[in-house]
């Protein structure tokens, strides 16, 4: 058995191993983003609450942290290859799933597509540090663009596609489950490949006993509590200031656009750092100003959309870039993400209600503003303990 790098394989490989990377990485979204335009269609046919509906976002995120711990002892006893081939099967199967005329299967159908998603989440920043060690930055940038992208095509296309397609909403979800297949389609000579595990430098159970690795699932759980919140408050926020519900979609739009180009631009600076700790503060400094200033003076809110967004972008970025640059091996890498995302999408599904409940509370956006500027303070200093050159010692 024998563990080969991308660069070690011929070309042919090479690019099969890149379309099947990157098709992998653009479904690993598109199945929640495009729930959200149709949601209200969706609530009505089904005659759902609005807590039940909003359950519907946070039920995938909640799958995120009871599955994310369990991936990396899969992956040592099956193989990264064959989980992330049995990912997109289970991919397909929930979103298919979810869109049939059977009210149950709404919700079995969203936690198997969470389960595969999260599967997807902790192998990849694991499969990059395996296969592309000399590039971590800029495949983990190209990475999460294609997320980004696919993210966003998949938002803007849910409507159109229900009011065009026979189905209507139901058709408009389960048409990505054909997305799914074509990534296992891709991938599946990846199965042929002989990899031996490596020796790892870390036992999984001891991560939890890492300041490193605590340090790093919490830059991961800032980033991911910060970027869910906005994603489901942000319109909302933008409209209290006198925006249009379509001016304030298009606000969102750019609030995602300038994360992708963040990830595009970053790693290119990666290789001239010592570290990451000014990348870290930078990113910190600018979401920490955009939530001000949405909080004290609202009115330039597409200025405040894009600083926020270069801000948050840059830190999602970071945190993803984390689990493979502070682990030792290949091995560890998917344990640290496994920990990381556990603990992240778990704080992430709290924060868009508590938000939610503390607008409810109070009656306007200044408080839960004034929760979001604090959060930015405190990633900006974890970022400066996240963000030092070093790997998990256990």
């Amino acid at each position: 058995m024998v563990v080969r790098s991308a660069k070690d394989q011929g070309v042919g490989r090479r690019v099969l191993l890149i379309a099947g990377f990157l098709l992998i990485a653009a479904n690993l979204r598109t199945a929640l983003t495009s729930v959200g335009p149709v949601l209200e269609t969706l609530r009505r046919d089904l005659g759902l609450t609005a807590g039940e509906a909003g359950f519907i976002g946070t039920l995938p995120l909640l799958t995120f942290a009871a599955v994310s711990p369990q991936i990396p002892r899969l992956a040592r006893r099956f193989g990264v290859d064959q989980l992330l081939w049995a990912a997109m099967i289970v991919l397909a199967t929930g979103i298919l799933a979810r869109s049939l005329p059977v009210p149950w299967l709404l919700w079995v159908g969203t936690v198997l597509l969470g389960a595969a998603i999260a599967t997807g989440n902790v192998l990849l920043p694991s499969m990059i540090k395996r296969d592309f060690p000399d590039h971590i930055g800029a495949v983990t940038g190209v990475y999460s663009a294609v997320m980004g992208i696919a993210a966003a095509v998949a938002a803007g296309f849910a409507v159109p596609l229900a009011g065009v397609l026979p189905g209507g909403w139901r058709t408009s979800l389960g048409l990505w489950a054909g997305f799914a297949l074509v990534a296992l389609a891709v991938w599946s000579p990846q199965l042929r490949r002989h990899v031996r595990p490596e020796p790892t430098a870390t036992r999984p159970g001891a991560l939890w006993r890492s300041a490193l690795a605590w340090e790093v699932s919490a830059f991961q759980a800032l980033s991911a509590c910060c970027f869910y919140t906005m994603l489901a408050w942000f319109p909302s926020i933008a409209q209290s200031t006198g925006a249009s519900e379509e001016y304030a979609g298009w606000l969102l739009f750019a609030y995602q656009l300038v994360g992708v180009v963040m990830s595009i631009v970053l790693p290119p600076l990666l290789t001239r750092l010592p570290d990451q700790r000014g990348i870290a503060v930078g990113g910190g400094i600018l979401a920490f100003a955009g939530y001000l200033g949405l909080m004290v003076a609202p009115g330039p809110v597409l200025l405040w959309a894009l600083v926020t967004g270069i801000g948050a972008g840059t830190m999602f970025f970071l945190a993803l870039t984390f689990f493979s640059l502070r682990a030792a091996d290949p091995t560890s890498s998917a344990s640290l993400s496994g920990m990381g995302q556990s603990i992240g999408y778990l704080f992430a599904a709290v924060g868009p209600v508590a938000i939610g409940a503390l607008h409810d509370v109070t009656g306007g956006w200044r408080a839960p503003l004034a929760v979001l500027v604090v959060l930015a303070a405190v990633h900006t200093v974890v970022g400066l303990r996240a963000g030092r050159d070093a790997h998990v010692q256990v």
